[in-house]
């Protein structure tokens, strides 16, 4: 009877609800913070366990090595959240560095004021069809450029094969190339512009180039201003 006294029903779910207690407290301030207050949540069980059903010994080891767990998988989580807003302030200014510059970036789209500027890649040499399209999509020079392997520049001065002369705007371009034996050869292109302004709230941060927004990882090299314009092609007749 001695025993049967010790051990009663009421501490048991009072033990009950202090768990569920500190769990809910547990969840709102961060289990990290809790380690004393698991300890003594795991002395109470062991105090008021029905000492003729005692808890496996194994499950104590094992709720300590869950906990211990958890710790640190929330302690790790904070590590990397820290990593992560070191990352986004290197890339601030890194981006910050290029505000003034001269750069490519990937792209076939690229905005025409007094002139536009696509950089254009081919494997070999070959002989480029080339094809502007204004933001309506109608085509309003088309003429041929000869590529060398590696990197070409082609600038438009807004004029039409017609002559007429496009406002400024959006403009695209589209190339297809072949060889001096017929076979295709692929392009890609590259736009280049001044990077005018840097929107550090964007994450990541975006460049703003002639009006369009790139990030960082989209520039491929910075192009040193030159005092010549290069020339512009002469479209075909």
């Amino acid at each position: 009877m001695a025993v049967d006294a010790t051990y009663s029903n009421p501490v048991v779910s009072g033990t009950s609800t202090n768990t569920n207690t500190s769990t809910n407290t547990s969840s709102s301030t961060g289990l990290a913070d809790n380690f004393q207050t698991f300890l003594t949540l795991l002395t109470t069980q062991l105090q008021n366990q029905n000492p003729l059903d005692p808890l496996d010994t194994n499950q104590f080891t094992q709720q300590l090595v869950q906990f211990a767990q958890v710790e640190q998988q929330l302690k790790s989580n904070d590590q990397l959240k820290s990593l992560v807003e070191m990352e986004k302030a290197t890339q601030a200014t890194q981006a910050l560095v290029y505000v003034g510059n001269n750069v490519a970036v990937d792209g076939a789209t690229a905005q025409f004021k007094t002139s536009a500027t696509w950089n254009l890649l081919a494997d070999k040499a070959s002989t480029a069809d080339i094809s502007i399209t204004n933001s309506a999509g109608n085509v309003v020079y088309s003429g041929k450029y000869s590529l060398q392997s590696g990197e070409g520049t082609f600038v438009w001065d807004g004029k039409g094969n017609d002559g007429v002369q496009y406002p400024e705007g959006a403009y695209t371009l589209t190339a297809t190339a072949k060889d001096d034996n017929g076979r295709d050869v692929g392009v890609s292109t590259e736009v280049q512009g001044v990077v005018d302004s840097v929107d550090l709230s964007a994450s990541p941060a975006l460049l703003s180039i002639n009006g369009s927004n790139y990030t960082v990882d989209k520039i491929k090299r910075v192009v040193r201003a030159t005092s010549t314009p290069t020339p512009t092609p002469t479209p075909s007749t």
